[in-house]
């Protein structure tokens, strides 16, 4: 047995792209025993290429899920499985002849987590997006925006993986622990807006305290305040600045030459001055020379540092936030466990010993091979 937090649990997912798969791989992390049945012959998501990291630690094989013999083999693994994962619109599953009726009546304990983007009901169930359509309807992108400017998405970290994968995983956990005491398994309908919108709970508490303006660029957290900022160095690099805390804020003050009285941290008349007098001040240091005067110094001020500068960075290379993983620098499994620590593991190449360990042997391989079913094993 695969050691981990989550060892003993068995996972089937059903291969796709972006939050589903990232879920899947922080699982196998944790040590859940993952079996991912992917639909094309090569196993791997187009817009990736042949470099994939979320795909790792857990084996994949191809089955046709339309052919009858290969439903049928889905269904069986169901029935050793503790979750279902899948990330389709809504309906393709049922149209499969895999949809949760069906899979819950040969596996009554399944959790059968189901990821999309607008969930399984409402206008826009059906509709196809992306992150950023995600976001923008949960009201997280458009609270991110600067004054006179369009709203800025950060990647699709937000909608797929924060709102999305995250959310997905902490669904199935929660899911099986209640199995686990029940003896039944439930529908999990995990929808990128409602965790987009989840996200954004300390916002819409601070707007209807008063405490959050609807015009963008104006707030304390969306690059209307001087203490939370981006500012540029003269080497062309940035820091980010988060002094939020008066005593942060005093720490950052005194390692500008900076006194409280010149700079009044919660008068917001006076915040487009102070952003400027900031940004003139930290044009003339480069990146290096703030980070080594602010970083470690409780002013809440970090030099911006690049995706390829990250494994590197002094913290995080003690300790040990990236590893190595078939020749890809890439990041360790998170979070931290004291006696059951997650691991970031390849992906397993023996497919048929994964099938085997799932119950379907060399016999029923075979004959899912000669009927067209298995694409590859």
């Amino acid at each position: 047995m695969r050691a981990g937090t989550l060892a003993g649990v068995r996972v089937l997912e059903i291969g796709g792209i972006g939050p589903g798969p990232f879920a899947a791989m922080m699982l196998a992390d944790h040590g859940a025993d993952v079996l991912r049945i992917d639909r094309g012959s090569d196993g791997v998501d187009a817009l990736m290429g042949t470099c994939n990291p979320t795909l790792r630690g857990r084996p994949a094989v191809a089955l046709d899920l339309k052919h009858p013999a290969g439903r049928d083999a889905v269904l069986a693994l169901c029935e050793r499985a503790d979750v279902l994962v899948e990330g389709f619109r809504p309906g393709v599953m049922e149209r499969l002849g895999l949809g949760p009726d069906v899979v819950r009546e040969r596996a009554p304990r399944i959790v059968y987590a189901r990821m999309t983007g607008y969930g399984q009901d409402g206008p826009l169930a059906g509709v196809a997006g992306h992150d950023i359509n995600y976001i923008a309807v949960a009201g997280a992108l458009g609270a991110s925006a600067r004054a006179g400017e369009r709203p800025h998405f950060a990647l699709n970290l937000l909608g797929d993986y924060g709102g999305g994968a995250m959310l997905l995983a902490f669904g199935i956990v929660c899911g099986v622990l209640e199995a686990r005491s029940s003896g039944r398994g439930q529908v999990i309908d995990a929808a990128m807006v409602d965790g987009a919108a989840l996200l954004t709970t300390l916002l819409h508490g601070m707007r209807a305290g008063g405490r959050w303006s609807d015009d963008p660029g104006t707030n304390f957290l969306d690059s209307g305040a001087h203490f939370y900022e981006v500012y540029e160095t003269s080497d062309g690099g940035h820091v980010a600045v988060g002094a939020i805390e008066p005593q942060f804020y005093a720490r950052l003050l005194a390692a500008l030459e900076l006194s409280a009285e010149d700079a009044p941290q919660w008068d917001r008349a006076c915040w487009p001055a102070l952003k400027q007098r900031f940004a003139e001040i930290f044009r003339t240091r480069s990146r290096a020379h703030w980070t080594a005067l602010l970083e470690d110094d409780d002013a809440c001020a970090s030099g911006v540092v690049a995706l390829a500068e990250a494994p590197a960075h002094p913290h995080l290379a003690a300790r040990g936030t990236f590893v190595e993983v078939d020749g890809v620098i890439q990041p360790q499994a998170a979070p931290r466990f004291s006696r059951t620590p997650g691991v970031a593991r390849p992906a397993p190449c023996d497919q048929e010993a994964a099938l085997g360990s799932w119950g379907l042997g060399p016999a029923r391989q075979r004959a899912l091979r000669e009927s067209g079913a298995l694409i590859s094993a």
